[in-house]
């Protein structure tokens, strides 16, 4: 499974879930060895057709660094925090998450949008 880590230690992902609120945003960079990138966009695939089924759920991109960077960033927006942790707390997901190598690092933060 890949290792959660928090960008922000104070706030980390799951403690975000308790603030009710929407809609939500969930940036999620990984840090995925070259060699792993491509395995590891075969099981984001599985895992982004499994969200994109589930209620709540509004849209999904996945973005890749430049200039020869290792990470990749998943931007998802959800209706609401209650409905990402649902999709999130979902067996099913979790099965998929697992197969993740334990050399990739996860950093996801929840966040909303404010006036610019």
């Amino acid at each position: 499974m890949a290792k959660l880590q928090s960008l922000d230690p104070r706030t980390p992902m799951f403690a975000q879930f308790q603030e009710k609120t929407g809609p939500v945003v969930l940036a999620n960079t990984f840090l995925v060895p070259k060699e792993q990138t491509e395995s590891f966009m075969a099981l984001f695939q599985r895992q982004a057709e499994f969200m994109k089924a589930q209620p709540g759920f509004v849209s999904l991109q996945m973005h890749r660094g430049t200039a020869g960077s290792e990470l990749l960033m998943n931007v998802a927006v959800w209706e609401s925090t209650e409905a990402l942790a649902r999709a999130i707390g979902n067996p099913e997901f979790q099965r998929m998450a697992a197969e993740f190598p334990d050399d990739i690092v996860s950093y996801p933060h929840i966040f909303e949008q404010i006036e610019a």
